[in-house]
């Protein structure tokens, strides 16, 4: 199989999984939505958001590709966006915010069924670290989702302050994950934990080797020769 993880560019903005590519949770001020149930074309939106941020402070987000066998193409498995807390609205409103002052906000992490499954969420949180790292950031935040926990009405209200909001499970990543990944609880909260990575020089070493030893797998499976039939000999050229 094959993977590959791509930043996202203007180009490839359209490409993003048709859920992400219209969700306005994070990037549209919840003052705003509250006061209109409709937003015209929350696709533009986004993308809007998603240009601006690009243009105004680089990369934010990176692509999950893996090989559809039925079609012998690669598809979109995954994508993962994040930006500086303060071009992101929703950041301020958690019960956990804010999000600290030297921390980039990592805000979705979506893998489809079968990348969830093999763990290449993972993946896209190496390439988040490996681009952020060579950046010079700091740290990563995200606010993670307790999928059972219990909430007061009033927090509940100060995230999701109109009706037809997204709700968490679709729109946020869960804590469990966050865990999984290595992240550290610095906010504690029934639903809404805010989550931290410390990066370093180490997480971009490691992220470089990680990534080099997968093309060089990749290279090496292409370019083996097969085992010889039985009762053959090969004679080299």
């Amino acid at each position: 199989m094959s993977i590959r993880v791509e930043p996202l560019t203007l180009d490839t903005v359209h490409q993003l999984p048709p859920h992400t590519s219209r969700c306005l949770f994070w990037e549209i001020d919840p003052d705003a939505m509250s006061k209109s149930h409709d937003v015209c074309d929350s696709a533009f939106e986004k993308e809007a958001w998603i240009s601006s941020v690009l243009l105004g402070w680089g990369s934010c987000g990176q692509f999950l590709f893996l090989d559809n066998a039925e079609t012998n193409s690669e598809y979109v498995a995954g994508c993962a966006i994040y930006a500086p807390p303060n071009v992101v609205p929703r950041a301020k409103v958690f019960p956990t915010s804010p999000v600290s002052a030297d921390a980039i906000l990592l805000t979705t992490l979506y893998v489809d069924g079968f990348a969830e499954a093999e763990g290449f969420h993972q993946t896209l949180i190496q390439a988040v670290v490996a681009d952020l790292v060579r950046r010079g950031v700091r740290a990563i935040e995200a606010f993670g989702h307790e999928r059972d926990g219990e909430i007061s009405w009033r927090d509940f209200h100060a995230v999701h302050q109109r009706a037809g909001d997204c709700r968490p499970h679709t729109c946020m990543i869960s804590a469990a994950r966050l865990r999984d990944a290595d992240f550290i609880e610095v906010a504690p909260h029934p639903e809404f934990p805010r989550f931290r990575i410390e990066l370093d020089s180490d997480h971009g070493w490691k992220a470089d080797v990680e990534s080099a030893l997968t093309r060089l797998l990749e290279s090496a499976s292409l370019t083996m020769t097969p085992p010889a039939e039985p009762g053959k000999v090969s004679v080299g050229g």
